[in-house]
């Protein structure tokens, strides 16, 4: 049975979108719905640059051009592969020519059904201090302490950028989570960039993820499988 055909913006970073690809291919694996997917690739310095600066219309047009070629090649939605992304996503709702399935509506909603009340999170200098760009309403976030906070984004920029994770970048990450684990006490620490699955995934940590990527990419299977 052929569904939707979801149209993935991805290159933001290639781990992100390589995981958002096998995540679905497996989600669909085992079911009788025939997966249909095109994925178009947007710059990830270019993201950064915008990001930084609060360009939204510059990286709104951006995916605006993108969405057009994933409408033109038969896509009925379309997801950005990036957390940090979404600080110009509610732009980007208003002027793409497809429905936009995003994000931070989905986590949040994950976060309050497992009841956690602190949680930590990872990811760009943005997504950290604005605490998942406000999405996040039924727990209390915490950010790396101090240095911590800059080292973490350039571990994540860089390592999101190339598409893999070396070990100084490993180090800066885990010395957050033991701020996160032993120090503020959280109940779990977020994922706050899709390229961290380069890093964690549930089967090698002894603490509680909130895998970001994982959980947009089930939205998006519920998405084309409800009609």
């Amino acid at each position: 049975m052929a569904l939707m055909q979801i149209g993935l913006i991805g290159g933001i970073g290639p781990a992100a979108t390589d995981f958002y690809y096998r995540t679905l291919i497996q989600k669909f694996a085992s079911g009788d719905a025939e997966l249909d997917m095109t994925i178009v690739h947007a710059d990830a310095p270019t993201l950064v640059k915008n990001l930084m600066s609060d360009n939204k219309d510059a990286q709104v047009e951006i995916y605006e051009r993108l969405t057009q070629r994933l409408k033109n090649a038969g896509a009925d939605c379309v997801a950005v592969t990036s957390i940090s992304s979404h600080f110009c996503i509610e732009n980007f709702k208003e002027k793409s020519v497809l429905p936009v399935v995003e994000m931070l509506s989905c986590v949040e909603k994950e976060v309050r059904n497992r009841g956690y009340k602190k949680i930590g999170i990872l990811g760009t200098k943005p997504v950290m201090e604005s605490k998942f760009y406000s999405g996040i309403t039924s727990a209390e976030v915490i950010l790396p302490d101090g240095n911590l906070l800059e080292e973490v984004h350039k571990s994540y920029v860089n390592m999101a950028t190339l598409g893999s994770a070396n070990d100084e970048q490993r180090k800066v990450f885990e010395s957050a989570c033991n701020q996160f684990l032993k120090i503020n006490k959280v109940d779990a620490v977020m994922l706050g960039g899709t390229d961290l699955a380069l890093v964690y995934h549930a089967s090698n940590v002894d603490f509680e993820l909130v895998n970001c990527a994982e959980i947009h990419a089930q939205k998006l299977s519920n998405f084309v499988t409800q009609f």
